[in-house]
């Protein structure tokens, strides 16, 4: 049996049709109205943990929490769970997630991190204009934001607009500047490579590629779509990002890199619940929801 552990409803439906269609015997965890007997023994199950750092903008802030403590329930029973604790870890953490990457070879932007918001006006000066803000624990980039003095951060940091991250630290990065005017956003199943996505990011940052997300944006229109697959796509190091998901136990998940104007690679996110934009598959004859089902239909026999 597969079991995923999840706090977002619109997000699943890909996942239980592919479930369905493939036959496999699967139960939903949803997190938002569990608890949790410590003396109880969990199912005899592989576990899917698809929590996410966004929650908090569903009015689900303390969902992550409990996510930790089931996991290392699970994890103490010796279940076998995809995208575990240390996932997690990683998942509502950006800092983290950085230290991680740059242990494998992975170059990540110039990153600036604080509480107080007399830190982060001494931080830009480290960093440089221009540069982004974002939360440390956000996701579909919220809290991004482009400054390009420090007026203007100023402006925006002691101003009613600020965004808190849920976390209550506010990065500062540099920014890169992608002529192509899109960002590149990498699927891996099984902890190996699936295929890219190419994002345009010229009308904005929020980045999320379910088929939910697109509907309550602004951007998309009928004769838009801001996801597209990639078919030729290739890098040097793709072994280092596989390399990377295997030593923090990551089994599924999406990285989003950039390519600057020399055409440079600067990894500045990832996503272990990431989903996928079904008009952009249905164009490559992809399809990564059936891809994790096999994954995990594979586990579970």
């Amino acid at each position: 049996m597969i079991i995923v552990i999840h706090e977002n409803n619109e997000w699943i439906s890909p996942f239980t049709a592919a479930f369905e269609k493939l036959n496999f015997d699967y139960h939903i965890w949803y997190v938002p109205e569990m608890s949790l007997d410590l003396a109880e023994l969990p199912p005899d199950a592989i576990y899917w943990n698809r929590m996410s750092a966004s929650s908090h903008t569903r009015g689900h802030r303390y969902e992550p929490e409990l996510v930790s403590g089931i996991l290392s329930w699970l994890e103490r029973h010796k279940r076998t769970v995809i995208n575990g604790s240390k996932a997690l870890d990683l998942e509502i953490s950006k800092i983290r997630q950085y230290q991680q990457l740059e242990q494998f070879s992975i170059k990540t932007p110039k990153t600036f991190c604080a509480i107080r918001k007399e830190d982060l006006v001494k931080g830009a000066n480290r960093i440089g204009y221009p540069l982004i803000t974002k939360h440390n624990r956000a996701g579909k980039g919220l809290g991004v934001r482009k400054f390009d003095n420090e007026e203007a951060l100023k402006d925006y940091i002691f101003g009613n607009d600020f965004e808190a991250s849920p976390d209550g630290i506010t990065l500062l990065q540099e920014y890169v500047y992608a002529p192509s005017q899109s960002i590149v956003r990498m699927e891996f199943v099984n902890s190996k490579f699936l295929y890219a996505v190419e994002v345009d990011t010229s009308q904005g940052f929020e980045l999320c590629p379910a088929d939910t997300c697109e509907i309550e944006s602004n951007c998309p229109t009928e004769h838009f779509n801001k996801f597209k697959i990639n078919e030729k796509f290739s890098i040097p190091n793709i072994s280092d990002f596989e390399n990377f998901l295997r030593g923090n136990d990551i089994g599924i998940a999406g990285i989003e890199i950039i390519f600057d104007e020399n055409g440079s690679c600067w990894t500045y996110d990832v996503n272990t619940n990431t989903n996928y934009n079904s008009k952009a598959e249905e164009q490559a004859d992809q399809n990564a929801p059936e891809a994790v089902a096999r994954f995990l239909g594979a586990l579970s026999k």
